[in-house]
């Protein structure tokens, strides 16, 4: 599918990704700071993807972890510092809550650092009764050396 918004465009064309300049993109973040070209790719093939494209230049991505039926995780998701402050976010956000593969979905959960406020505006919340979640975290994976 595709949206078309001025010179841009977002689609779930997993062919138009640029994996490369994700990954570059995800190197330097501080979730995903030194994360494997490979791993890049796995993620990419395991995942439903959005891309926001330029000029047939990738200026953003999101994917999202799911089943499309009950629940989705949002992952990844950037706007190229040079293309901030154009709503890009807003909008990428706005076409991956609209999509039919979304709508519906029991729960839907993300994380972010500084983010906050743009997720907000489409219905996130803090998560309640924390009691009940547990996880295992491993912020370190990327940069442990391979044996």
């Amino acid at each position: 599918m595709e949206w078309t918004k001025d010179d841009f465009i977002i689609t779930t064309d997993k062919d138009k990704i640029d994996v490369n300049y994700v990954h570059w993109f995800l190197t330097r973040s501080y979730w995903a700071e030194a994360i494997p070209l490979a791993t890049v790719k796995r993620s990419i093939e395991g995942s439903f993807c959005f891309s926001v494209i330029y000029l047939n230049h990738q200026v953003g991505f999101a994917r999202l972890i799911t089943d499309k039926a009950t629940f989705g995780y949002l992952a990844d998701v950037f706007i190229d510092e040079n293309f901030r402050g154009r709503g890009l976010s807003k909008w990428l956000i706005e076409v991956i809550m609209n999509h039919p593969d979304v709508e519906g979905l029991r729960r839907l959960m993300l994380a972010t650092q500084d983010a906050h406020g743009l997720y907000a505006q489409f219905g996130f919340t803090a998560l309640t009764n924390t009691d009940r979640w547990m996880h295992i975290h491993n912020p370190d994976v990327y940069k442990q050396p391979k044996e």
